[in-house]
């Protein structure tokens, strides 16, 4: 299964998702695949044992396999003194800061395939054909979910073989990272078009950053199959720094959502128009995604 997106330049791409086969099995229609998905794929013990051996020594082996396959340029990234310990420190790699210059404005909080919603529930679709995002599902907070109701939402989908270390994506000041329980499916996009509400059935996180420009912004990871883990390396309640580094994924495919509230922002050009035609954006973390800042009163 080939994903084709493009580049900001407009360059088509393509996407050999690692794993394409199993998730055709278990979301192309097949009915022992869908008899799979719900009594094991999505349950949390499931990702959890995998990761565990992904934390292991033995799983070193699989390193060199992965980076040939997928073709990896492994020259940006800083490589441990006697090389990584096992696949999940290899997986959640740094970056040389040189790599991933930090451009002004917002800016993407993650490497990945960005599609844009410039107002949820009224824009065209890209995952969510004919359904709604659900944001009080999503946010589990009825409150929040009011504030945000009509707002915006760039979703970042990172595949297995980038970059799986997240960013803030404005200076702010960063409160608690809450912790929503939920289940383990992948967030590919032949899932997401079978099935809108894995975005809030997943496990996943929300975090409210406060800035000047911007106003109130949600940033809120979520887990996938095989992805058991979502680990912070910010303090809370503490001013960050646009491009400092929130936290990063244990091994999967994940995803980063930010939510803004209506009228805060308009988000750059291409992303609005490749979206609105059924089409991800790839995008590297530091790179700016909003055209400019709409008059919107800043959250004190």
């Amino acid at each position: 299964m080939n994903i084709s997106y493009r580049d900001r330049e407009g360059n088509t791409l393509y996407e050999d998702a690692p794993g394409s086969g199993f998730l055709q099995f278990l979301y192309g229609g097949n009915p022992f695949g869908k008899m799979s998905l719900w009594t094991l794929v999505k349950r949390r013990a499931f990702s959890v044992r995998f990761g565990k051996y992904m934390d292991s020594a033995a799983s070193k082996k699989r390193i060199a396999p992965f980076i040939e396959k997928y073709k990896m340029d492994m020259s940006d990234y800083l490589i441990p003194e006697g090389g990584f310990k096992h696949f999940n420190d290899f997986f959640y790699r740094k970056i040389k800061p040189e790599a991933r210059p930090i451009s002004e404005g917002l800016v993407s909080p993650a490497d990945g395939r960005v599609v844009v919603e410039p107002q949820i529930g009224l824009t065209q679709k890209f995952y969510i054909k004919g359904e709604e995002f659900n944001l009080k599902s999503f946010l589990k907070d009825d409150s929040l979910a009011k504030e945000y109701a009509g707002g915006s939402m760039l979703v970042v989908r990172l595949a297995p073989v980038d970059y799986h270390r997240y960013h803030f994506p404005a200076d702010g000041f960063a409160g608690e990272t809450v912790h929503i329980k939920g289940h383990y499916y992948s967030v590919s996009p032949l899932a997401l078009q079978r099935d809108a509400k894995i975005f809030w059935r997943n496990q996943r996180t929300r975090c409210v950053l406060k800035t000047e420009a911007y106003g109130e912004v949600i940033i809120s990871e979520i887990a996938a199959t095989l992805t058991g883990s979502m680990i912070d390396t910010y303090e809370f309640n503490t001013e960050v720094k646009r491009g400092q580094e929130k936290g990063h994924f244990a091994f999967g495919g994940s995803t980063v959502v930010l939510l803004f509230k209506k009228g805060q922002v308009e988000f750059s050009k291409d992303l609005v128009a490749n979206s609105a035609a059924g089409i991800e954006t790839y995008v590297k973390m530091g790179e700016t995604v909003v055209e400019r800042i709409s008059a919107y009163p800043a959250d004190k």
